[in-house]
């Protein structure tokens, strides 16, 4: 997108003065609070003759200048008669330079940074720009935004296939890109041409700051009334602003399979007909989970527990995984279900024993999208289990992964720990018959996992409740709301989905009507947190970049997924301030698009709003407090 490419330079304003008068120049920075405001038109407006406008945009760290002609009346500037560069200033410079060149006519420009060996560091195409005086700012920078190091560096301004090279020499990086400099020196070649003199008359001015396609955080438009100039100056402005969420379409990161929860029938009841519709359909007052996980019974005679709920929800499109909390007793070291450890030579029985599962549940109409070797190996408990050490999965992988019959998810410990997975993930054989990197979050273990990706593994979060230890109001809104930011971080850990435990519990997204969590069968406040992210974002969906500005910003943050062929965008926005806020999103293109909003609140329940047009790109909006809203492209 336009500003992807602009924001992964150091020099991203050219600033153009006509040469046909006698003026001076101003410079300065507009601010959001503490926070630069990127690519914001600045307009200075001669109260004295308001037809004459000077115009600029500010660069991505919010610095403009322009010159200030007072007159066309005297004409002591000529318009340049040849295409030259001159001298950048200052020079040596620290952190950040200019670099002034004149055109005679319309001219392409294109600017490039070399190194002292004829390296390119950075350029920039300034596209086509009229005759007159133009300024370009280098901040000492790469293309990935690092600071080079100290030395000489050449600039080549190349206009129309004809090339001008001038010598640069840095002396340092600042290290800051937030400090206000002051205005500096005007060179001789300027106050030759009219600028820097003492004759400019003092003049009124009216600023007007204001947005652009392209302004980061979306400000709110200021008029600033009685500016006096009349010098060479550096004027400063403050404006407010909305919080920004940018959203980068074509950044398309991790596969998004679902978002689901678990039903685990012999320890809970099976789910009703009402809830199996509340808990998978899509529809208004529905959660739209598209995952179901299962428990794989030791006992085969209790497999068939799980067919009525898997198939009717495998008919409605639900992907269904399943995991095994212990193996058969008679194939671990203690003869016991809960504790031990898989027996060496009961490692292809039970293979068999899953791969068995398999078949059944295919053979019942309810297909199996991937199996788990084992439910949380790495912690020891009281109920059903099993000790696994990583040399016992990777052993069990390399030599019977290929036999289940259906994908593999491993190791889906406790916390996610990364010492399990990370054996598997080394040993090539063993990584060869793992499809999915899976875990829990209790506790810990939610961040990425760079080397998961790297072998191109898919990361799923298998498990995780919270709100267990509350049975008096287990449903309250502050215990709900924290679930909308969990998932928020799930995702932005670059996982591809998001499971819950119960699906009817009443910690749960659906009620069962124990602890004062509302009617049985009733969808909770924590169903419809999960809704907006399960309704509305499907599987096949790819979550995109979504940026938050100013970076201070931390009650307003958001997550955004794009349909790969359809390019329907869906963009879910928590707002954790307790009063009501005003934000701008920015979609990434200024194709118009119809949006509708879907609020949850402490008063509201996914409450569908009125349909609205993005206007440039940009969609504004007011959130409720303490609230999860999506915004669903039409």
């Amino acid at each position: 997108m336009w500003y992807r490419s602009l924001l992964s330079f150091g020099l991203l304003l050219v600033f153009s003065l006509p040469l046909w008068s006698q003026g001076v120049l101003v410079s300065g920075r507009v601010y959001a609070a503490s926070t630069p405001v990127q690519f914001a038109r600045v307009t200075f407006v001669n109260l004295g003759d308001t037809t004459i406008q000077h115009v600029t945009i500010t660069d991505q760290y919010g610095y403009y200048q322009l010159g200030i002609i007072s007159s066309l009346e005297g004409n002591t500037m000529k318009q340049p008669l040849r295409f030259v560069v001159h001298q950048n200033y200052p020079n040596p410079f620290v952190g950040r330079t200019t670099i002034p060149y004149e055109l005679a006519y319309e001219s392409n420009v294109q600017v490039t940074i070399y190194d002292m060996i004829g390296r390119e560091v950075w350029s920039t195409s300034c596209g086509t720009q009229p005759p007159g005086l133009h300024y370009v700012y280098w901040e000492g920078k790469d293309y990935g935004g690092n600071p080079v190091s100290k030395g000489v560096y050449f600039c080549r301004v190349m206009v129309n296939g004809r090339a001008f090279v001038r010598k640069l020499l840095l002396s340092g990086n600042s290290g800051s890109t937030f400090g206000i400099t002051q205005f500096q020196q005007v060179p001789t070649f300027l106050k030759e041409q009219g600028y820097g003199g003492s004759t400019f008359q003092r003049t009124l001015y009216t600023v007007r700051i204001e947005n652009t396609d392209r302004t980061i955080p979306y400000i709110i438009p200021q008029e600033l009334q009685n500016i006096y100039i009349s010098s060479d100056t550096t004027v400063n402005f403050f404006v407010e602003y909305y919080p920004t969420l940018l959203i980068w379409p074509d950044s398309m990161r991790q596969i998004i399979r679902g978002f689901g929860a678990a039903n685990i029938v012999g320890w809970r009841p099976d789910m009703t007909s009402d809830e199996i519709e509340k808990a998978f359909g899509t529809e208004d007052g529905q959660i739209g989970l598209s995952i179901l996980r299962l428990r794989i019974s030791p006992n085969s005679n209790d497999w068939s527990y799980n067919v009525p709920t898997a198939k009717v929800a495998c008919q409605k499109g639900v992907t269904l995984i399943a995991s095994p909390w212990s193996p058969p007793a008679s194939m671990k070291t203690n003869n016991n279900l809960v504790g031990g450890q898989l027996r060496e030579d009961a490692y292809s029985s039970y293979a068999n024993h899953l791969k068995s599962f398999v078949d059944y549940m295919a053979s019942q109409g309810a297909p199996i999208y991937a199996v788990s070797v084992q439910n949380e190996p790495d912690i020891k408990v009281t109920y059903e289990s099993c000790d696994w050490y990583a040399h016992q999965m990777i052993k069990f992988l390399k030599e019977h992964g290929k036999m289940l019959g259906t994908k593999v998810m491993a190791p889906e410990s406790y916390q996610f720990r990364r010492q399990l997975s990370d054996s598997i993930l080394f040993d090539a054989s063993a990584c060869g018959h793992l499809d999915i990197v899976c875990g829990h979050i209790y506790g810990g273990g939610l961040f990425s996992y760079p080397l998961a990706e790297e072998k191109g593994k898919e990361v799923w979060m298998t498990e995780h409740l919270t709100g267990s230890d509350n049975t008096t109001s287990p449903q309250a809104w502050s215990l709900a709301f924290p679930v909308a930011r969990e998932i928020h971080d799930v995702m932005k850990a670059r996982m591809s989905a998001y499971v819950w435990w119960y699906i009817v519990r009443y910690y749960g997204p659906i009620s069962d009507g124990t602890n004062n969590s509302g009617l049985k069968g009733e969808v909770t406040k924590k169903g419809y947190v999960m809704s907006h992210y399960a309704r509305f974002v499907r599987p096949g969906y790819r979550m995109v970049d979504c940026t938050t500005h100013p970076i201070f910003n931390t009650a307003i943050i958001g997550t955004a997924y794009i349909h790969p062929e359809t390019k329907k965008l869906v963009i879910v926005v928590l707002n954790s301030s307790t009063t009501s806020s005003r934000c701008s999103i920015k979609l990434g293109t200024t194709v118009a698009a119809t949006f509708i909003p879907y609020t949850t609140s402490e008063v509201k329940n996914c409450q569908k709003g009125n349909e609205f047009l993005s206007a440039n790109g940009v969609l504004i909006y007011t959130l409720d407090p303490m609230s999860i809203t999506t915004f669903v492209m039409k």
